[in-house]
């Protein structure tokens, strides 16, 4: 407060007179509101220095203004939530704009945890595993025919066993000769390559890639000993075996034409 005991902005005497400290400046009731004081949002007036101002997300009430814009009671130390700018008690808003738990149907109160998925929603303690009956919460789950699962019931009740491994699928997977498999465990038998997408071949039940069977199995050609595989390769190696014959000789056609000799012998008949 100033050693004049002044108002700050007016500079009138606050001797016998009320006034109001701000940031170790005085000031007289009427400066006080101009500077500082707010409009109330549901009346518009100006919320004086006698009136209690009650502040949300930077917008200012009177207490007797700040209610439910549904039921219109008081939200004065009472729960409340907003919808598009608009105050509403707790069970207005319930009633008007909460999800309703898929599982008990009842009403999922604002600041509560809810649990969602596809467009439903469920109570933290309503969301379990329709198996094992035990909370999901946030852990991996599977949903099948509307029914909740988490991993560890969902494995024992439906995934497919790798041939390999025997352990559950449960994402991805190749099915070879009517048998599943994990994508990692579908290797070649010789370099462990994977062979899911590619070309492969198999002998003995085992599964190889191309390059691994032939080196295994495929004939060796008797002149570069590299193997023989595919229809390409075959007429390669015969070219290299067998070169082609030099071409037949060309051959030229010539008709002789020889002269016709015609003679006439003639016939004497004597008369007599």
């Amino acid at each position: 407060m100033t050693e004049s005991c002044d108002c700050s902005k007016c500079k009138q005497s606050l001797y016998g007179l009320k006034y109001i400290l701000k940031d170790e400046e005085a000031y007289c009731t009427k400066c006080y509101e101009e500077l500082f004081s707010h409009n109330c949002e549901t009346c518009h007036k100006l919320i004086g220095c006698t009136s209690k101002d009650l502040s949300y997300d930077n917008r200012h009430w009177h207490s007797e203004c700040f209610l439910c814009m549904e039921c219109s009671r008081s939200l004065v130390d009472r729960p409340f939530a907003t919808k598009n700018d608009l105050l509403m008690c707790t069970d207005c808003y319930c009633n008007k704009y909460s999800a309703k738990c898929k599982a008990c149907l009842k009403t999922i109160v604002p600041g509560t945890k809810k649990m969602e998925h596809k467009g439903n929603s469920w109570h933290e303690n309503c969301f379990t595993c329709n198996r094992c009956q035990q909370p999901i919460g946030t852990r991996n789950f599977v949903q099948k025919e509307g029914n909740n699962f988490c991993m560890p019931c969902y494995e024992k009740l439906f995934a497919l066993q790798c041939v390999h491994c025997k352990k559950p699928i449960t994402t991805g997977g190749v099915n070879y000769r009517e048998q599943p498999w994990h994508k990692e465990c579908f290797v070649c038998i010789g370099c462990k390559q994977q062979l899911a997408g590619q070309r492969f071949t198999s002998r003995d039940d085992f599964t190889y890639c191309l390059e691994c069977f032939c080196n295994l199995f495929a004939k060796k050609c008797a002149s570069c000993t590299t193997p023989i595989s595919g229809k390409c390769n075959l007429t390669l190696h015969i070219s290299r075996v067998n070169p082609p014959p030099p071409p037949a000789p060309k051959l030229t056609c010539t008709v002789h034409m020889f002269p016709l000799m015609v003679s006439f012998i003639g016939v004497l008949i004597l008369h007599t």
